[in-house]
């Protein structure tokens, strides 16, 4: 038995839920999410909660059970609250800056990078940190780790884009040959 699996997700008041079979629709201030589930579970909508339960006892069913109940809560709270990824970058004449929607990285290189952000993200640089925001929590993942994947930490100096709560285990460097 899924311990998450078992806890239905509260829904908030400015938040509607649109059950259709395996198809959620979650619209809230934050924004709107749909999301099909896998086949193994039966979602069923009560007055303030919604349910997710296993549709049969195979091991695939309580496999998925907990995983689809863990989204749909995440799509709750993505379009009441949001989710928000941090990157930090530190190097000497490293710069970002965001224009609409595009990020323009200044990383070290001999050109500059420009990311075009995903509909649905939004960046804000302040000073040597970019956050992202958004209502889907796998987006916001996926797009702070492809920018973080242009200029990964290096363990020497530190310099690259890492992520705030990240910690990165320096290394040291070459010693001077002994005669």
């Amino acid at each position: 038995m899924s311990r998450i699996g078992k806890k239905p997700v509260g829904i908030p008041d400015k938040v509607e839920v649109k059950v259709n079979g395996l198809t959620v629709d979650v619209k809230g201030p934050k924004g709107q999410l749909s999301y099909t589930f896998h086949k193994d579970v039966k979602i069923e909508k009560a007055d303030k909660a919604i349910n997710v339960l296993p549709a049969n006892q195979t091991t695939s069913a309580k496999a998925v059970w907990g995983m689809s109940r863990t989204l749909l809560g995440n799509m709750v709270t993505g379009v009441t609250t949001g989710f928000v990824k941090s990157l930090e970058f530190n190097g000497v004449g490293y710069k970002a800056a965001v224009s609409g929607s595009t990020l323009t990285l200044n990383l070290g290189y001999s050109h500059s990078i420009d990311y075009k952000l995903p509909k649905g993200v939004e960046a804000k640089v302040n000073k040597n940190v970019i956050e992202f925001h958004g209502c889907d929590k796998e987006l916001v993942g996926f797009v702070a780790a492809q920018v973080r994947s242009f200029r990964e930490p290096e363990p020497y100096k530190g310099k690259g884009l890492k992520y705030t709560d990240e910690t990165i285990i320096r290394k040291a460097g070459k010693t001077g040959a002994k005669k």
